[in-house]
């Protein structure tokens, strides 16, 4: 059984809490936000610097990244057949009507943004590339979990406590697999205020290279009500070019052990 490294995750942590800072950070307080003892995040940031994934500076003695994992980055995602999709697919979605397209990925318990496609209206939905959503209130989470057989999208349903995120947020275990077996049968999910107070979202999913991906269009609840007829056309279109009927054999998909493990951070609520 291959074990955990808590220093893979630590390293993974400082390069996060870089990403939602914004900013250069000094030993102690990278430290703190990782939870983790000084001495610990400093043999951590001297390895990456001497590695040349962060730069000190000479002055203030604060760490920062260097572009070098980004330029790994880039030429993995330059070469991922799932980013091509993701990004052609949310792409015609936003051309087509305007709002905010999103692509999320199934992982343990939750939503994994991997596509984001910003809205042309004033008022839009934003979210970031990298984000989780919660899987039990949105329209990416029951559409994904309408595409795995339903034993595991119930295993899913129980990783993680669900959480009532809105007024409207569903947390019955009855009515949840409910309404996932809907949304199986007829081939589309549809949230409304369940994730965030004011946003609806309409999604589709399907199977690409054996992984349940996830398209879905977000926006104010009054505009996708109004529009929902057209926006719902845009989306099985997509659906229709993107996702192939032969790719699995739904009932014999074992998702469940493919799945990254949950993170210690929890999702957020949005549709």
């Amino acid at each position: 059984m291959p074990a955990t490294i808590p220093a893979v995750t630590r390293v993974m942590s400082i390069f996060e809490t870089f990403a939602r800072e914004r900013r250069d950070l000094g030993n102690s307080e990278i430290a703190r936000l990782i939870g983790v003892p000084d001495s610990s995040c400093a043999d951590l940031l001297h390895t990456l610097h001497q590695a040349g994934y962060v730069v000190r500076m000479a002055r203030s003695k604060r760490f920062y990244p260097t572009s070098r994992l980004q330029a790994i980055a880039s030429g993995i995602a330059e070469n991922d057949p799932l980013a091509q999709v993701s990004t052609e697919a949310i792409e015609t979605l936003t051309e087509k009507t305007g709002e905010t397209a999103l692509c999320g990925r199934l992982e343990s318990g939750f939503v994994r943004i991997v596509g984001f496609n910003e809205g042309r209206y004033e008022l839009r939905y934003i979210l970031k590339v990298g984000e989780k959503i919660a899987l039990h209130a949105s329209a990416l989470g029951k559409a994904l979990l309408s595409v795995i057989p339903q034993e595991e999208a119930q295993q899913q349903l129980r990783i993680k406590p669900l959480r009532k995120l809105t007024p409207d947020t569903v947390t019955s275990l009855p009515l949840l697999e409910r309404n996932i077996e809907e949304t199986r049968s007829r081939g589309w999910s549809e949230t409304q205020g369940e994730g965030v107070i004011g946003v609806a979202a309409l999604a589709v999913a399907g199977i690409i290279n054996g992984e349940p991906i996830a398209v879905s269009l977000a926006g104010p609840t009054d505009r996708l009500s109004q529009n929902r007829d057209r926006y719902l056309a845009a989306l099985l279109d997509v659906r229709n070019l993107i996702f192939s009927s032969e790719d699995v054999e739904v009932g014999k998909l074992n998702i469940t052990s493919r799945l990254p493990k949950p993170s210690s951070c929890g999702p957020s609520g949005v549709d």
